[in-house]
């Protein structure tokens, strides 16, 4: 067997490892998995940390890390936790499910902070009932 035959062979290998999972699951758990995705990437955005930074710190490629802030379902439990701790080490995955951590809650604020203006007349009277 040629070095050009073996490397094919091994290809072909990783090529069917590779498995989308998201067929196999419904669509309440991928929206779940694109929701964990989304709040790592906001506890990473609430950290000020770049997400290559946060990719090399958990031993990932930044590919992985956009798939894992995707909410990509094929991503390892490992590699979520791995994501996570180079995010905000000690931080329990409960505490970021449920938005405890000081950072998102200074996010929060931040976005729920917009000056408010007066009404027009006309949007006064539409909310006139």
């Amino acid at each position: 067997m040629s070095v050009f035959t073996a490397i094919k062979c091994f290809t072909s290998v990783i090529a069917v490892m590779k498995y989308n999972e998201a067929p196999l699951m419904s669509s309440s758990r991928l929206s779940e998995a694109q929701e964990l995705g989304d709040r790592l990437a906001r506890l990473r955005m609430a950290r000020k940390i770049r997400q290559v930074d946060a990719a090399a710190r958990a031993g990932l490629a930044r590919s992985t890390a956009v798939l894992i802030e995707k909410g990509d379902p094929g991503r390892t439990l490992a590699q979520i936790l791995r994501y996570l701790e180079a995010i905000a080490p000690n931080l329990p995955l409960l505490a970021l499910l449920q938005e405890t951590d000081p950072s998102l809650q200074a996010l929060a604020h931040a976005e729920a902070s917009q000056r408010v203006r007066a009404l027009s007349t006309t949007e006064l009277e539409k909310l006139d009932f």
